[in-house]
């Protein structure tokens, strides 16, 4: 694989019965499977990155520049997920290999330190969350996250997360103390509430009400913050009610803003997910066909008319009326995977403008 020459150095001997087991992060580690149920059918291969500060293609949507990805390939299985064609890359499939096979930075904190002590590093905002999800089920086992906070904490640099991981209370510490010294920005994707859509269409996730509990229980601590409503499925749950009822509940969880995004098909996301259709929802296959046709997007119009729904629903529940201002520096929300036209809701006034098919959020990438 065109990762080999990244992992760990095979040197240690096998653990004795009845011994303690190794670090997690033993130098003699290349691949490590664990006998346990949340883990069960997952590989994970542990390498040294030689780099973690990823810079974003010029060309890209994104309205930043920089992110750090502590993991690639993703356990919580969604169907949809834009970043299934990244796997490719490591000549893995965009399917089950995505979904099963994990690589894990193991010196993501170690060299992300390095990174940001470097003359030429200039402070610029690091994004989380916007390819794979840094809170993820292998998370709890490697406790990556703690030692990437830190580091950008003790740098004084601004940063944000995205997540569907409930797991990001366990770091609430961590977060708060940042802020006090840095601008950070937290967001819980919550896409929609439907039980039985959210069993079969992301599986390995907390249950979305586990997610707005995490956004409640960061708000409680003066954390604002913003749920990005995505993806929307087009016939599944873009219905009035359907949107109704997720905001209803964003709101319950006292979300700072909520930004709807509308599902985008890019290749190797685009087979999975229509596979997936065919199997659960096979009328729905020719008219999401017509659609989205060769492209990755919806139709603007399309993508129009929920913004707007979603806007008058949240204003109507006055989402973000009564935000806390703690004494940090917390921004309402994290920036998000491309394809965003939407504005969160509700909008910044100082903030910047609407970019077409750009991300633009208060406090991000202007």
């Amino acid at each position: 694989m065109r990762w080999d020459n990244l992992r760990l150095a095979a040197t240690e001997q096998p653990v004795a019965a009845g011994a303690s087991a190794p670090s997690l992060l033993a130098r003699g580690a290349v691949t490590r499977t664990f006998n346990t149920p949340g883990f069960a059918g997952l590989t994970f291969y542990e390498i040294h990155a030689r780099s973690v500060l990823n810079r974003v293609p010029p060309a890209s949507r994104m309205a930043f520049r920089w992110t750090v990805n502590p993991y690639r390939g993703c356990s919580h299985a969604c169907r949809y997920c834009f970043a299934r064609g990244t796997h490719a890359y490591l000549d893995l499939d965009t399917g089950r290999d995505f979904d099963t096979q994990i690589v894990v930075k193991v010196n993501v904190a170690e060299r992300l330190r390095s990174e940001l002590a470097a003359p030429r590093w200039r402070g610029e905002h690091v994004a989380m969350g916007t390819n794979v999800d840094p809170y993820q089920r292998a998370e709890g086992r490697y406790r990556l996250m703690p030692g990437v906070l830190a580091a950008l904490r003790d740098a004084r640099n601004p940063f944000s997360v995205l997540t569907k991981g409930s797991l990001i209370v366990r770091d609430l510490d961590l977060l708060a103390a940042a802020a006090e010294v840095t601008q950070v920005g937290v967001a819980l994707s919550v896409g929609f509430v439907d039980d039985e859509l959210w069993r079969l269409v992301e599986p390995g996730t907390p249950h979305p009400r586990r997610r707005l509990e995490a956004c409640a229980a960061l708000g409680e601590r003066g954390v604002p913050t913003g749920v990005l409503m995505a993806p929307i499925l087009p016939y599944l749950t873009d219905s009035p009610a359907a949107l109704a009822r997720a905001v209803e509940q964003i709101a319950q969880a006292g979300a700072s803003s909520v930004t709807p995004l509308v599902l985008h098909l890019r290749p190797g996301a685009r087979e999975w997910y229509l596979a997936w259709l065919a199997e659960h929802h096979p009328a729905l296959v020719g008219p999401y066909r017509r659609l989205y046709g060769s492209g990755a997007y919806a139709p603007r119009v399309y993508r129009d008319r929920i913004a707007a729904q979603v806007r008058e629903l949240a204003e109507r529940a006055r989402i973000g009326a009564a935000v806390p201002r703690p004494g940090g520096r917390f921004a309402a929300s994290a920036p998000q995977p491309d394809g965003a036209a939407e504005r969160a809701v509700p909008a910044d006034p100082a903030g910047p403008g609407r970019r077409d098919e750009q991300l633009a959020l208060p406090g991000f990438g202007g």
